[in-house]
């Protein structure tokens, strides 16, 4: 049962990283960049020039907003697999064919 929910977390974290790339990237620039210049705007105290300093606080709020929506995403990901690794592990247990102790018995005595 262990080994299918490893397993299953390490393909839900590839699921993410896939999801990330392809839906992640944009609305991360967007708001990292959006939530930099209402940070600069209120600590300015209104509309705020395109500085040396404004345009390096923007980039780094870009990367933090894309490394936030990337992790997001990977453990999403990674906690949905391991969910759907459990589940398959339990149902895989629950279906598996057991055999009675006597008969096993008889099997091993012929």
């Amino acid at each position: 049962m262990k080994a299918t929910m490893k397993m299953g977390t390490k393909v839900g974290a590839a699921i993410g990283v896939v999801v990330f790339l392809v839906f992640g990237i944009i609305p991360g620039f967007y708001f990292g960049s959006y939530g930099a210049l209402v940070l600069m705007s209120h600590l300015f105290g209104g509309p705020v020039q395109a500085t040396v300093l404004v345009r390096v606080v923007t980039a780094v709020g870009i990367l933090m907003g894309i490394t936030c929506v990337g992790f997001m995403s990977i453990v999403a990901g990674a906690i949905f697999g391991t969910v759907v690794g459990y589940l398959t592990g339990a149902v895989s247990a629950a279906l598996k064919e057991k055999i009675p102790a006597e008969t096993a018995e008889v099997k091993a005595i012929k």
